[in-house]
Formats: C-alpha cells, structure tokens, sequence
C-alpha cells in the first residue's frame, strides 16, 4: 500500500470563525463540504485540502501537529494574523537561514510563520 497525503484536519468549536481565518490567510477558498463542516479545497488538488471538523469542546492541549505558512515578510504577516483575528505566543526563533515566530487561530492552534532569508 502506498499513502497519498490528502488533507489536514482541525477540530473547532466555531467552524466558520477558523475556517474563514485559514481562508483569507492562505487565500484558499472553500470547496464542497459537509454540512457543518468546512473543506479549502477539494480531493484532487495540487495542495492538501484543510478539514475543519466540528467539535463540542474548546482546545486543551499544545497541538502535536502544526502547520508551517511560509511568508516572504515576517512583520508583515503577523501584522495580516492579528488583523484575521489571531495571535502570537511570543515564541520567536531566529536562525541565520530565517526566522520562525509560532502563532494561533482564533481557537488556539499553533502554527509557525515561517520567512527563510536564504
């Protein structure tokens, strides 16, 4: 058997307020979906399709898996996150190949914003 990478999936509380942050911050717009749930993208695209899934329960925990959004200005896109309603948990690491800050939904999934110098 051989594994095909099709999509990602997040829990949320509040489908819409998420996926309308994923949406306008990678400028993806929604496919067909479930009801309830909210798909960017579709099966078959060149990109893996993002899954927000609904949930009763609010996040607990420091997600296990993240995604990493790739900017060309590193001020300029926490600038963009906070505007779509997220935020920044002051973790910043810079290294001489770029520099990686790690941000949050509106519900408070991780992910790093991520600007390469090189």
């Amino acid at each position: 058997m051989k594994g095909h990478w099709v999509g990602v999936t997040v829990d949320c509380h509040d489908v819409d307020l998420v996926a309308g942050f994923w949406s306008k911050l990678l400028d993806r717009d929604p496919g067909p979906s479930r009801p309830g749930w909210v798909y960017l993208g579709e099966r078959g695209d060149t990109l893996p399709r993002l899954v927000f899934q609904p949930v009763p329960e609010t996040k607990q925990l420091k997600n296990r898996v993240h995604l990493d959004i790739l900017v060309d200005d590193i001020d300029a896109g926490m600038d963009q996150i906070r505007t779509l309603g997220g935020s920044f948990t002051g973790e910043r690491h810079d290294y001489e190949a770029g520099v990686i800050v790690i941000a949050q939904d509106p519900e408070g999934n991780e992910f790093c914003l991520v600007q390469y110098y090189q």
